[in-house]
């Protein structure tokens, strides 16, 4: 941030590596947001004919900002608005300046495309370089990076990020379960790259190998691009002996990279908010909550050329929660998606709910299912669970009605319990789909 000062005697050994920004006071921060929101705003209303119908529409000009509160008065962005503008209506600069393209896979409709100008994937490893720094990442480190590559923006994004910060990427993809731990064990990584339930099944081939995985030479695992529990986080980090670092993002926005936590803390997500704005609203009303309550995330791109994106919907489910490693406002781990929750005879039910109670029972592994079915018009569910490999036959009936007993206690919802042999639940090379919806199947 231009003209910003910190007192070198005032930081720590750690903190003198930060950029600036990093521990900006708030003041200085929101001037530094409110110019770029301004930006932002007009970049977009002067050049994306959505916006400018979009705003028009409610009645909103990019000059009715004056203060960050003022960006509750303009229109939310959703998925459904970038794939009525497929392929590039939302590019704010011409198709020849873009340079690189991005796109979700179209699993539930058309594909959401995402453009990048030189500036923004400069901008996108700059963010993904501060977040492998703030993970506890240094130049020098050797990276096996497992998150697909493609149109999907993890394997780019964080392989641009290490390079950015000075280390060695070994650009492995997803899948190939076997190779993975042989690399991991002739070429030594310090990191992997990968998504928390593909490392869950990597963790099962080392086990398969007879290997241990606390001897191999993993010390930072960089999890992220599906909800995953602290449960989760300490079954992995005590299998490896390791740190599991959370990290956040969305390819509307960048991609990997809007936020991550720092090895010193773990509570949480630094969102770096010199590029993105936060808000969290109400997911039924779309009002804009408090920091500390929870809701749905809403993001403003502040600095992206090619495509910005306006109070975007992300439909994840956290809350904004202040500073502690970094002065930037940290989000919580997501609990859920919107659009995943299931509502079960009137209860609101999230995965990871279901798996929180999973992880704390030794007798189950965390690989699971949820069957989501009709019966006699009422959603129904049905957990389909793994048992671990030293559990006796003679105990999966138990384990059913436990861990059905934990889930009415906690949750308050009846559901089926199938506890099945280890290696039966379908393993995922990329995020894991956990829900399974049988309505309306015979």
């Amino acid at each position: 941030m231009p003209g910003l000062q910190l007192k070198g005697a005032d930081l720590s050994p750690r903190q003198k590596d930060l950029e600036p920004i990093e521990l900006a006071s708030r003041d200085e921060l929101a001037a530094l947001q409110l110019e770029r929101l301004k930006r932002t705003l007009n970049h977009a209303y002067r050049n994306v004919a959505h916006y400018k119908a979009k705003f028009d529409r409610a009645g909103v000009h990019p000059d009715d900002l004056k203060t960050l509160n003022d960006l509750k008065k303009f229109p939310f962005t959703t998925k459904d608005d970038l794939r009525q503008n497929y392929p590039f209506g939302m590019f704010a600069i011409p198709r020849d300046q873009v340079i690189r393209v991005h796109a979700s896979s179209g699993t539930t409709g058309k594909a959401t495309v995402v453009g990048y100008s030189r500036d923004d994937l400069d901008t996108w490893a700059a963010v993904m370089a501060r977040s492998l720094r703030a993970a506890g990442c240094r130049p020098g480190m050797l990276a096996q990076n497992s998150y697909g590559y493609g149109l999907f923006t993890g394997g780019l994004g964080f392989h641009y990020g290490a390079e950015r910060l000075g280390m060695a990427v070994v650009p492995l993809s997803g899948g190939m379960t076997e190779r993975q731990v042989a690399l991991m064990s002739d070429f030594r990584p310090d990191v992997i790259f990968v998504t928390p339930s593909y490392l869950l099944a990597i963790l099962d081939e080392f086990r398969r190998q007879g290997i241990d995985p606390r001897k191999s030479s993993l010390k930072i695992a960089m999890c992220g691009a599906e909800p995953w529990t602290n449960a989760m986080r300490a079954e992995i980090e005590e299998a490896f002996d390791l740190h599991a670092i959370d990290n956040y993002g969305l390819s509307e926005v960048v991609g990997p990279g809007v936020s991550c936590e720092c090895l010193e803390s773990k509570d949480g997500c630094t969102i770096w908010e010199d590029h993105f704005y936060p808000e969290v609203i109400d997911p039924a009303t779309g009002e804009v909550l408090p920091d500390g309550q929870h809701g749905e995330l809403v993001f403003t791109t502040l600095t992206k050329q090619a495509m910005p994106v306006v109070r975007y919907r992300t439909r994840d489910l956290s809350r904004l929660l202040p500073g502690t490693a970094r002065s930037m406002r940290r989000m919580e781990k997501v609990i859920g998606r919107s659009d995943d929750m299931m509502i079960v005879r009137g209860v609101n039910v999230f995965p990871s709910q279901i798996e929180e109670i999973i992880l704390k029972d030794g007798r189950l592994a965390p690989h699971f299912v949820i069957e989501l079915r009709k019966v006699e018009r009422l959603d129904d569910i049905t957990v389909v669970i793994e048992a671990r490999p030293d559990l006796s036959d003679g105990g999966y009936d138990a384990c059913d009605r436990d861990l059905a007993g934990r889930i009415k206690g906690l949750i308050g919802v009846t559901a089926s319990v199938r506890t099945v042999k280890p290696g039966a639940v379908e393993r995922s090379l990329g995020k894991a789909k956990r829900v399974i919806d049988l309505r309306g199947k015979h």
